[in-house]
């Protein structure tokens, strides 16, 4: 291969002249010849193979989707002219991102309209950049391969990868439309308990808006620059404790707003960052839990269909609990938790699908 040619490093080359409508994916079987003698083997497939970028078919030589005499091969091994190559095709992450899995779901509610789910900490709840596949939403459409024809399989709100808890999903349009417009209209109560490095006052409302970090645009902050938005969150201390020596707090929090990582960064703003933040908390404080202390408890909305007040409460998922066990913090009654969750009443204009599509 001439040294002046460029291997074009898009997915798809535009100048491709191949038949466009044969199956992306089947295998491809390459014949080389002898002035291919002496030419690295990836070089070589980029120029025999155009219609995919030289990176992604790096990718398959080095997962060992590309086989040279049955074999598979290095990418900088040199090929000699009489070999048979074989590429076998991978479907993109991005391609895959809406394919049902068999991804286990804790259900806590299913009727005809509505679904409620108990995520996990761990789990991703939409396919995106680094989690294509293996998400709640994959989950869905596997169990339930209906709402394959209703918009993001029915969600209507997001949960972080670490957090636990409750979320909502609508298994028709209707039922979805109806849970976006209460989520707009702030009408869907919202509880998450979460553990706190410090000891805040007994209650309060965090009234700071959130933008990005502009230091960091992987982070939200505090900002009153433009493109901020409003974010108020009220909070409750449940509880007191100790964790390593420091002294710590359960606390309850309710949405007002759902600004992507709204608690932990209000609550860092105040200097209570959450325990096991890695993102918003002291890094030399992070290591005590493996993920940030936050789990959303309660739900309570009004059913969509039969117009009656629904609610729901989960139990503290273990390794919160465990979190608490070691900092000596006993868990509040459910009088004391159905009074925290009662005191604010009900709010107005929920921003939905903003940023991140999150709502903690």
């Amino acid at each position: 291969m001439n040294s002046a040619e460029q291997v074009p490093d898009n997915d798809f080359d535009a100048d491709f002249e191949g038949d466009l409508t044969a199956d992306p994916l089947a295998p491809i079987e390459l014949e080389l010849s002898k002035s291919d003698c002496g030419e690295r083997l990836d070089k070589v497939v980029a120029r025999l193979v155009p219609q995919f970028s030289r990176g992604r078919l790096q990718s398959w030589i080095e997962e060992g989707h590309v086989t040279v005499d049955g074999k598979p091969a290095k990418v900088r091994a040199t090929v000699y002219g009489d070999e048979k190559i074989l590429v076998i095709p991978q479907p993109a992450p991005e391609d895959v991102a809406f394919a049902p899995e068999d991804v286990p779901l804790d259900v806590v509610f299913e009727d005809d309209n509505l679904l409620v789910i108990n995520k996990p900490a761990g789990l991703v709840v939409h396919p995106g950049a680094g989690n294509w596949s293996g998400t709640m939403l994959n989950g869905l459409l596997h169990r339930w391969p209906q709402l394959g024809g209703v918009p993001r399989a029915g969600i209507v709100h997001r949960l972080d990868k670490d957090t636990s808890g409750l979320m909502v999903v609508g298994k028709d349009l209707p039922t979805q439309t109806d849970l976006v417009r209460q989520l707009q209209a702030r009408t869907v109560k919202r509880v998450y308990w979460c553990i706190v490095w410090g000891t805040p006052r007994m209650s309060g409302t965090i009234d700071a808006s959130m933008g990005r970090d502009q230091k960091d645009r992987v982070k939200m902050a505090v900002s009153t620059s433009m493109g901020s938005k409003p974010a108020i969150t009220h909070y409750q201390r449940l509880a007191e404790g100790v964790l390593d020596g420091r002294p710590v707090s359960l606390v309850q929090c309710r949405l007002e707003t759902g600004r992507t990582h709204q608690i932990r960064v209000h609550m860092a703003h105040l200097g209570f960052s959450l325990i096991g933040d890695q993102v918003y908390g002291k890094q030399h404080m992070a290591g005590v839990f493996p993920r940030q202390a936050l789990q959303a408890r309660r739900l309570g909305l009004v059913h969509p269909v039969t117009g009656e007040p629904v609610e729901w409460l989960v139990p503290l998922a273990d390794d919160f609990k465990e979190l608490m066990e070691r900092a000596a913090i006993e868990e509040p009654d459910e009088s004391v938790l159905s009074a925290a969750a009662s005191e604010h009443g009900e709010y107005e204009d929920y921003d939905i699908y903003d940023d991140e599509f999150d709502d903690e």
